[in-house]
């Protein structure tokens, strides 16, 4: 089949993947969704394989018999892609599937970037699984962060946040540390009877992954009922979204301009009023010129609208994707 005026959007996360067939109207023509893109956990080989049988998918809903060649240009924002040797390596092998005539690949955090802003001019700060920040300058001037975890410096982010609740539960079961109701609220929810049960849980890994990030709302919930410790780590990730959003602010000179600071990410959507509110009162007292903006919008518009940048698509061609997939 011959190349057609679209775009293939292409938003993988930690959690999951959307993947959209967009024409250059801005009509979505096919989509489909899957689980998430690890590539540091199988492999990006193997990662970029299990994103093609999700293109494939979404090139049948469109229509479209064959999954290469079908669009002028695929946008592809990817979680894991931190490093500049990951960053090269994803584009080699993304460019290899033929998807479209041209390819970019960009972290996730660009996505959020576009589909919280009318052009990628700001800064954007992702907490779902992890946490990572991208900020970006009209003059093309940009700044990354490594985003790996601790050993790159981060803090924070669901994956991070429910360990957090149980390092101080344990503490608090054991006397190691001050008492906290998440001592008795972790384990119940799981209906263990108490933290020595959760711990030997986790542990023996009789509770999954996915359920284990089951204590990090919970943990928001603890502290909106006014718990001392679960408000104290809820404070500091608030401290650490906005020490991200002054750090890529001040490296592209921007602390004394009215900036946008984009917020998504599971973390961040969740509504949390204690966080939220925390990271403006760090943002009025260390940029008071920054401004948040929430994105619940799924972030593909964003890898979409990146597309339809790139092909100079028409703005009602951007207008008709952004309300399409925020509709849904």
């Amino acid at each position: 089949m011959g190349l057609t005026a679209a775009v293939l959007a292409v938003d993988a996360g930690n959690s999951k993947t959307d993947v959209a067939v967009v024409s250059e109207d801005g009509e979505v023509l096919g989509s489909a969704r899957g689980p998430g893109f690890v590539p540091h956990i199988v492999r990006a080989e193997a990662a970029v394989a299990s994103l093609h049988l999700l293109v494939e998918r979404a090139a049948a809903d469109a229509g479209l018999g064959d999954s290469t060649g079908v669009v002028r240009h695929v946008s592809a924002c990817l979680a894991n892609v931190d490093l500049p040797v990951e960053q090269r390596l994803l584009d080699e092998l993304v460019a290899a599937r033929d998807w479209g005539a041209t390819s970019a690949v960009f972290n996730d955090t660009y996505a959020l970037l576009r589909a919280g802003l009318d052009e990628p001019h700001g800064v954007a700060v992702i907490c779902g699984a992890g946490i990572n920040c991208t900020g970006h300058r009209n003059d093309g001037r940009e700044v990354r962060f490594a985003a790996v975890g601790r050993i790159s410096g981060d803090w924070g982010g669901g994956g991070h946040l429910w360990s957090e609740a149980m390092w101080w539960a344990a503490r608090a079961a054991d006397g190691r540390g001050p008492h906290t109701a998440l001592r008795d609220a972790l384990p119940a929810h799981f209906g263990l009877r108490s933290m020595e049960e959760l711990i030997e849980a986790v542990h023996l890994n009789q509770l999954p992954l996915e359920r284990c990030t089951e204590m990090t709302p919970l943990l928001f919930e603890v502290a909106a009922d006014g718990d001392p410790v679960a408000s104290d780590v809820v404070r500091r990730q608030a401290e650490e979204v906005a020490v991200m959003a002054v750090a890529a602010l001040t490296r592209l000179d921007l602390l004394d301009e009215p900036t946008a600071v984009v917020l998504g990410g599971g973390v961040l959507t969740a509504g949390h009023r204690m966080l939220l509110d925390g990271i403006d009162e760090e943002l009025a007292t260390s940029a008071p010129k920054a401004f948040t903006r929430v994105v619940t919008a799924p972030l593909v518009v964003g890898a979409g609208l990146l597309g339809l940048d790139h092909v100079s698509a028409p703005e009602s061609a951007k207008e008709r994707l952004r309300d399409y997939l925020v509709a849904r």
